[in-house]
């Protein structure tokens, strides 16, 4: 049986008015009484009810959103596409950012649900096996997940797997066998972790053994000095990196010439998202190219059909994918066997 506010109140030792204050005005209460509240609404597994305040007819024409960071560039893109199609039809966004955090992600879900959002688009950690999406699921709160790569749930992405095969066999066309992945972690990201199987796909098909992912914090600024050394050292380094985002690839190229290694010459490095600043930089990132923009102005479509828009009634099938492409750019090279290095390297500099 379902807590109800009375439980709660009666938990935490305030009055059913102050648990209702705690869920819809929480600015009006102070902080010890709101602690108290809150820690009682998770230890009771309470839900308010999101059919009654439908029944009650308010809307509050409000969205909530939740992206991992905006440090990225392809969350900036994909919130740009939400905001452009929420406003159209009159509808504001509350923002929230979870830093690849588990706590802050429930933080984020639970606050924009206190501030009573008619739906949700957020791109979250795990979209399989996810108790916040089980919960919206049970109260009826409609959510889209963006980016998330999931036949489980309503989410418009690419096809994460696919999309990164196609990235890792564009370097293998060019002659490269030792090949690695760099990642963000993947208990942080299942697009990461998709990505992964791509690249497994794609070194298994042309014969060769998957490396282990090399894992790096997502809010990472810098390469750690082990793995910078790992790469640099001629006995282990790769012919080519494939990253899983381009902010990591970036990252990459500006720590391996910091080491005195040159991209594409010594090391290619092929990034993932395709974002507009990667080919602004002198040398133009090649990276697996996602519509950012657009499967976020998808997300919003789906969106406004779960909450009974007029005009927004056919946003298609869901889970929704949306096509990809590789972009060659100026960071991947064709591998150039050592010898012919060499002799090039005496053609161009002779005794």
């Amino acid at each position: 049986m379902h807590s109800t506010i009375k439980d709660v109140a009666a938990h935490s030792g305030v009055s059913i008015a102050t648990v209702s204050r705690a869920l819809n005005a929480p600015q009006l209460l102070n902080a010890e009484t709101l602690a108290k509240v809150r820690e009682s609404i998770q230890a009771l597994d309470f839900m308010p009810s999101a059919r009654g305040r439908q029944l009650r007819g308010v809307a509050t024409r409000l969205v909530g959103v939740v992206v991992p960071t905006l440090a990225n560039p392809v969350f900036a893109e994909s919130l740009q596409g939400i905001d452009e199609a929420a406003s159209a039809s009159d509808y504001r966004l509350m923002l929230m950012t979870t830093a690849y955090d588990s706590a802050r992600e429930r933080r984020a879900i639970e606050t924009l649900r206190e501030q009573r959002v008619d739906g949700l688009i957020a791109t979250v950690a795990d979209a399989e096996s996810n108790p916040l999406l089980d919960e919206l699921d049970r109260i009826g709160l409609p959510y889209v997940l963006a980016h998330n790569d999931t036949a489980y749930r309503a989410a418009v992405s690419v096809d994460n797997r696919r999309a990164a095969r196609d990235g890792v066999c564009a370097l293998l066309r060019r002659g490269h066998r030792r090949i690695l992945m760099l990642a963000g972690s993947f208990a942080e990201s299942d697009r990461a972790r998709l990505r992964y199987r791509g690249y497994e796909d794609a070194m298994l098909d042309a014969g060769l053994m998957p490396q282990a992912p090399l894992e790096l914090d997502f809010n990472a600024e810098d390469l750690p000095p082990s793995l910078l050394a790992h790469l640099s050292d001629p006995a282990h380094r790769p012919t080519a990196l494939f990253c899983s985002n381009d902010r990591l690839a970036m990252i990459v190229i500006r720590g391996l010439r910091h080491a005195g290694l040159s991209v594409p010459h010594d090391i290619s490095v092929l990034g993932f998202d395709g974002i507009p600043l990667g080919e602004w930089l002198s040398t133009a990132l090649s990276s697996v190219a996602t519509p950012n923009r657009e499967i976020g102005r998808c997300a919003w479509r789906h969106l406004a059909s779960r909450l009974g828009l007029p005009g927004d009634t056919s946003a298609g099938p869901i889970p929704f994918k949306l096509p990809h492409s590789v972009r060659t750019g100026a960071t991947i090279a064709p591998l150039i066997d050592p010898a012919a290095r060499t002799a090039s390297l005496v053609s161009e500099n002779p005794a």
